[in-house]
């Protein structure tokens, strides 16, 4: 990783092959979480380790990478589950079936056994821990969860 130059502006990464955020200057093909996580520097990032590690042990089937700037989830090249990390104090999980809308979403349909998840479309939802103890509900949740998802999702 390179740091960014002192008193030069941060280009537009529209207009160029690389990626500026978190004070360090990223490829946008960076696809190894601890490497992304260790740039962002993220306040809470204790707590995003315990649920990368709920994540993978609820489905060790899952490739973990990196997709919207955070770590993600996926079963071959199919993407389900994704972390919101920002702002900066953000941990989200999002559970998704993909970046774009699919043909079927208004007859999929998905239980959610926690009760922990705020649904933003009939195959889209969101997780958010907003402090340690949550965090902790959130990471027990996932044991069951997850392999409920990636499931219905396959």
């Amino acid at each position: 990783h390179e740091p960014v130059p002192q008193g030069r502006a941060l280009p537009s990464p529209r207009h160029s092959t690389k990626a500026w955020a978190y004070g360090t200057r990223m490829a946008r093909t960076e696809t190894d979480p601890d490497a992304l996580l260790d740039a962002m520097a993220h306040g809470r990032r204790a707590e995003i380790d315990l649920l990368r590690r709920a994540v993978l042990a609820a489905e060790p089937s899952l490739d973990e990478t990196v997709k919207w700037n955070a770590p993600s989830y996926r079963l071959g090249t199919d993407d389900r589950i994704t972390f919101r990390l920002q702002p900066k104090d953000r941990v989200e999980l999002i559970f998704h079936r993909g970046a774009k809308r699919r043909d079927d979403q208004a007859s999929f349909e998905f239980v959610d056994p926690s009760g922990l998840v705020h649904w933003l479309e009939s195959d889209r939802g969101v997780i958010a821990c907003p402090d340690a103890a949550e965090t902790e509900r959130c990471r027990a949740a996932l044991a069951d969860l997850v392999p409920a998802w990636i499931a219905a999702t396959t």
